[in-house]
């Protein structure tokens, strides 16, 4: 059997093994592939690893052998998963491997807005608190988390542990389903409309998939229907704001701040609105990174392709 990755470097960029699938078949990793040679790289493959590297019906009709497409990761919105049924090609992702990671990332960028920790850090090395009247100082707003209002947009695996956690902070938390999709919270949150949770949140965290029904799903509008200072996270995918938007509410006011590890494209361009904002943190789509998912993700990929062949395929999404 014939393996590629197409784009194996973000997962694997040399600290991991890739000697699960070497012992399945004849593997060929590509570091990155730019799209105009994703279906020559494809040609007689008949399992296909991608992370972000798009596969289309196009790509699929050069690969006549191809009955399996792994994706390296959560969201499968880089496959037509449409042509790879008609097909008969199987699609697999990898489910809540990077829950834990999400979860600390969508904490450390609000703890970061409410202390900025980064920022005092750097000023006591360049000296400032050695020479400092008081004991203390800061030169930012400190914010208090507990009995703050966190509401969360998507209530899946990612949104359910966020909630946990943000509840132990002692935060009052808030959920409801992207839309057209009804939740059922746990005991540390309560459910309610979208229109509510955006009334009442001091801090709006994005957790759900995206859709053609939630593309811009935080944008002027929505905005408008948020607490003056209010501060939004994104840790799902970057298509779900409106950055144009967003950074116009950071740069008036009306949103106090954002943290974002994702962005509509990526790498991020120039011109993304976002960097030139107020108050804004970004991270360049790490949350999914430390070394453990990483390591859960291949291992995980292992077995979605060891289980294809087995006649027992898990983890489809087509």
């Amino acid at each position: 059997m014939k393996i590629v990755i197409l784009d194996g470097y973000g997962a694997n960029p040399g600290d991991l093994s890739w000697e699960g699938l070497e012992a399945l078949g004849e593997l060929i990793v590509y570091d990155r592939t730019p799209r105009e040679l994703v279906a020559e790289r494809m040609a007689g493959a008949e399992a296909v690893f991608t992370n972000k590297s798009l596969i289309d019906d196009v790509a699929m009709a050069a690969c006549p052998d191809l009955k399996f497409i792994g994706v390296l990761a959560t969201g499968y919105n880089v496959v037509d998963t449409a042509a790879a049924r008609k097909r008969g090609i199987a699609v697999c992702n990898v489910p809540a491997y990077s829950t834990p990671d999400v979860v600390q990332m969508t904490m450390a960028l609000l703890l970061e807005i409410c202390l900025h920790v980064g920022h005092h850090s750097d000023e006591v090395h360049k000296g400032r608190w050695q020479n400092n009247a008081d004991f203390c100082f800061w030169d930012t707003p400190l914010i208090e988390i507990s009995g703050k209002t966190l509401g969360i947009i998507g209530y899946g695996t990612i949104g359910k542990a966020v909630a946990r956690v943000a509840a132990a902070f002692g935060m009052k938390v808030l959920v409801t389903g992207r839309p057209g999709k009804a939740v059922e919270a746990e005991a540390c949150c309560t459910a309610v409309t979208l229109e509510e949770l955006l009334a009442q949140s001091d801090v709006v965290s994005l957790h759900c998939p995206l859709t053609a029904d939630n593309q811009g799903l935080i944008c002027k509008e929505t905005i408008a229907k948020m607490k003056d200072g209010a501060i939004l996270l994104n840790t799902g995918r970057g298509p779900l704001l409106n950055e144009q938007d967003v950074a116009d509410a950071l740069n008036s006011g009306k949103l106090y701040a954002a943290g974002v590890d994702v962005v509509s494209a990526e790498p991020i361009k120039a011109e993304n609105p976002l960097l030139q904002a107020k108050n804004c943190i970004i991270t360049p789509h790490i949350a999914w990174a430390t070394e453990e998912a990483r390591k859960r993700l291949l291992a995980v990929s292992v077995s979605n392709l060891e289980a294809f062949l087995a006649g027992k395929p898990v983890n489809v999404v087509n």
